[in-house]
């Protein structure tokens, strides 16, 4: 199981690349995070989160009409977004590769 402590420190860079892959919506977002086996993060903590990434310029939105309710705000990478996406996946990668070193895992030859 993921503590919620963990998960804050690479919540971020999850979404970038659930927004990367795909425009979508927070409540798809929470889903897929679930799917991937991240946990079941609420919406509450998603829509802060969503704003804050808006407001930082790494997402834009629009609001499209829905099937099944009110307009839905989708969100999709800008520019920025996805330098920070990639900035991530450097910094994951590096934090990775410590770690396992230090537990005695993969790549501690």
């Amino acid at each position: 199981m993921i503590t919620t402590q963990m998960l804050k420190g690479v919540l971020e860079g999850c979404i970038l690349q659930i927004i990367n892959e795909e425009e979508t919506y927070s409540y798809e977002i929470t889903k897929k995070l679930s799917q991937y086996g991240l946990g079941e993060v609420s919406e509450g903590t998603i829509y802060p989160l969503m704003l804050r990434l808006q407001k930082n310029g790494l997402v834009n939105s629009v609001s499209k009409a829905s099937s099944s309710g009110p307009k839905r705000k989708y969100f999709n990478l800008t520019d920025k977004g996805r330098q920070e996406l990639e900035q991530f996946k450097q910094n994951w990668e590096d934090l990775f590769t410590s770690v396992n070193k230090l537990m005695g895992g993969i790549g501690n030859e």
